[in-house]
């Protein structure tokens, strides 16, 4: 796994180009990616938590399938989307995914 695009490809002697925003969206999409994979977890492992110890109380068990229903729509939502980007690359055989700038 990749953590840190490469810059020096980015570089024509020692300025930056239009280039350079290719590791720029790669690192920021892979930042979000981690970022909403946590929230998602941390929503999961309150709901869950919530509807635990809810004791009964009708209010808490509420809330407790609200936040969990808010983490599993928002997960469905996020497999429909990367679905839709493998399928838009199966059809038209261009890697959405990937974001160049043209030289």
């Amino acid at each position: 796994m990749v953590y840190a695009a490469d810059w020096s490809s980015c570089l024509v002697d020692g300025a930056a180009t239009f280039k350079c925003l290719e590791p720029i969206f790669e690192n920021v999409v892979q930042a979000i990616t981690a970022l909403v994979g946590v929230v998602l977890f941390v929503m999961l492992v309150v709901g869950g938590f919530n509807f635990l110890v809810s004791g009964g109380d009708q209010k808490k068990l509420e809330k407790a399938r609200g936040t969990l229903s808010a983490a599993i729509t928002g997960l469905v939502i996020i497999i429909v989307a990367y679905l839709i980007l493998k399928t838009i690359t199966a059809l038209t055989g261009v890697d959405v995914t990937q974001f160049t700038v043209p030289e």
